[in-house]
């Protein structure tokens, strides 16, 4: 049924979003569309979801539903579009982060290390900075940076100097190009997960991951009703640290604001102190599924 995209924590995510049949949902990832269908299944007539995704090639999974919208965009722009179409304030709003199956299955998207390809990585194909852009054209202090921040690398700062020496000769252009670049400050014993963390560090840099996470976290209180829920998919350290700041003191920074009484000033609390993971069986199946973190929120 999958085959563009598996899921994870489909039924538990879904779960805790839908509390009413009738209400408005939005799917800020609709992908393959899993987590759509999901969600359409527990409504009813009166019900209504938006699902947001700013890679066309999703656009071709979209059911054919009067009560759902596909928009093909960011869904940091949620709240503006949700305004639009009289769509706020919703009941719940669910977010599967990062890449999907198809993206990195597709060599072409050039997402894994692991398959030849363009050196893109650009979730909205008609963005002007690609991930060969950054490899070739930022300088040195800026590749250490983005390595360092959104790769927690060790070694950032090696690996931004082979990189720029290596582009003197050549301009980097393939996946496989950019992989052999970079063999020399590659872990022998852990080369997956370095590169792994290496092509992180240039995804959400080139698709502006954690701006638009972090503008859909600020933003939520406004677009969700009191009582309805934020479901939140995480599969890094970074994003989840996000998402749990937020959960607990209002804010992405983590900063307690306590009002006049010591109480933390927040619109949501967390369902659960600690975030839902896959179980053994999913973790099995779904490889995606193995670093998800899922948090929930309640709309105070």
């Amino acid at each position: 049924m999958y085959t563009y995209h598996l899921p994870v924590l489909l039924k538990a995510s879904v779960d805790a979003l839908v509390t009413d049949p009738g209400g408005i949902y939005a799917d800020a990832t609709f992908g393959g569309g899993g987590h759509t269908r999901e969600i359409l299944s527990r409504l009813n007539t009166s019900g209504r979801l938006i699902s947001f995704d700013k890679d066309t090639d999703a656009l071709a999974n979209a059911p054919d539903d009067k009560r759902f919208t596909l928009v093909n965009h960011n869904f940091r722009f949620m709240r503006q579009f949700l305004q639009y179409i009289n769509a706020t304030p919703a009941d719940g709003i669910l977010a599967d982060l990062g890449i999907s199956s198809h993206q990195i299955d597709e060599g072409s998207r050039g997402f894994a290390h692991r398959l030849d390809g363009p050196l893109d990585m650009r979730m909205d194909q008609s963005a002007a900075i690609s991930a060969e852009t950054v490899v070739n054209e930022y300088e040195q202090k800026d590749l250490e940076k983005i390595f360092r921040t959104w790769g927690e690398i060790p070694n950032a700062g090696k690996l931004a100097a082979i990189i720029c020496n290596r582009r003197k000769g050549e301009r980097i252009n393939s996946s496989k190009q950019f992989v052999d670049a970079i063999a020399a400050c590659t872990p022998r014993n852990t080369p997956a997960k370095y590169l792994s963390q290496v092509y992180q560090a240039l995804r959400i840099e080139v698709n502006g991951e954690m701006r638009d996470l972090e503008t859909l976290l600020n933003d939520a209180a406004e677009m969700i009703k009191p009582g309805g829920r934020l479901v939140i998919i995480s599969y890094h350290s970074l994003e989840d640290r996000l998402v749990k700041n937020y959960m607990l003191t209002g804010n992405t920074e983590g900063k307690k604001i306590s009002d006049f009484y010591g109480n933390t000033e927040k619109p949501f609390a967390q369902i659960q102190s600690k975030p839902t993971v896959p179980d053994d069986e999913e973790n099995a199946t779904n490889k995606r599924a193995r670093s998800a973190k899922m948090r929930i929120g309640i709309r105070l």
